[in-house]
């Protein structure tokens, strides 16, 4: 089988849970503390590796030479991650600063990439053998723009499959846009690429239509407790929630969908049933604390969807 390759970031999440966020000059005492593997692209890797049965998830970013590489590195051997990874002495690894509201399980996030700042159109072209050998390339926004676009044209050119997670939400031209077989927005992501609101499923198809008239090959809108919504030019489909059980965090939610639904894609299976698969994934990972640690393993989310 050949293999997922993924270009993004890696960051120690400290996630801190409180009642509420502190004010602007406010010190407030929090409930926990963890440190922890983050960053979009590295979750999505581990969120692959761990659903897959059995093929390879290269993940392409920067590292500084520090603790929180080590964290990096432990973490994608627990997965089975095949890491391609620049060390930059020049900068430090990146880390996220994670709010956690106790009452709801919902976030706030500040990132601070360092090294993986640094990812440089001249990192992908080091890695484009890697990425034309692909069957599914997937990229976000949290590494430079210009490293995610070159990744997405090498992958198009040799005819693999291309996924772009518009994460977090930045202003994309439709040249972009059109190299993406796949975007997979969440509400917010998608209002902010199309000026549409995404607060239903009538809404979703309206923005997907918005953003398939850019030149997407087809829509993937992630709608929280909705589930998801798939649209491209003949069809639309509502995929429902898959729950696993009581929501504990939504952090890593995204990237445990969209882990999922590359390796799907990759294993040859319906779009339908790779959104399917990818919001399985998802399910279980919001049911347990955490970003890469919640990712689930394959035979729980071919579990989950059996008795679905």
């Amino acid at each position: 089988m050949k293999p997922i390759v993924i270009l993004g970031i890696f960051v120690a999440d400290t996630a801190y849970r409180a009642e509420r966020q502190p004010k602007m000059g406010e010190t407030i005492l929090g409930t926990s503390f963890v440190l922890g593997p983050g960053g979009k692209g590295s979750n999505q890797s581990v969120a692959a590796a761990m659903a897959s049965a059995g093929g390879q998830v290269h993940f392409i970013t920067r590292l500084g030479r520090d603790a929180f590489a080590d964290i990096a590195q432990a973490t994608w051997a627990r997965a089975g991650v095949v890491p391609e990874v620049t060390e930059d002495s020049e900068s430090y690894t990146g880390a996220a600063y994670i709010f956690i509201e106790n009452a709801t399980g919902n976030n706030a996030i500040i990132v601070a990439p360092g090294a993986a700042g640094r990812v440089s159109v001249a990192d992908v072209e080091a890695k484009r053998a890697l990425i034309e050998g692909a069957s599914v390339f997937v990229t976000q926004l949290e590494q430079p723009i210009p490293a995610a676009r070159r990744g997405l044209e090498i992958a198009r050119a040799a005819g693999v499959r291309t996924i772009l997670n518009p994460a977090p939400a930045a202003p994309i031209d439709d040249a972009m846009l059109a190299l993406c077989d796949y975007v997979t927005p969440n509400e917010s992501e998608a209002e902010a690429l199309t000026g549409l609101p995404v607060t239903t499923v009538a809404e979703a198809e309206a923005a997907a239509d918005s953003l398939l008239a850019k030149g997407v090959g087809a829509v993937v809108i992630t709608l929280g407790g909705n589930g998801a919504l798939y649209r491209d030019g003949t069809r639309s489909v509502h995929v429902p929630v898959i729950s696993a059980g009581p929501v504990v965090e939504t952090t890593g939610a995204g990237d445990a969908f969209n882990g999922g639904f590359a390796v799907a894609l990759s294993e040859g299976r319906d779009v339908v049933e790779a959104v399917r698969f990818g919001c399985a994934t998802a399910g279980i990972s919001v049911t347990r604390p955490g970003t890469a640690p919640a990712m689930p393993a394959r035979p729980e989310i071919e579990a989950l969807l059996a008795r679905s």
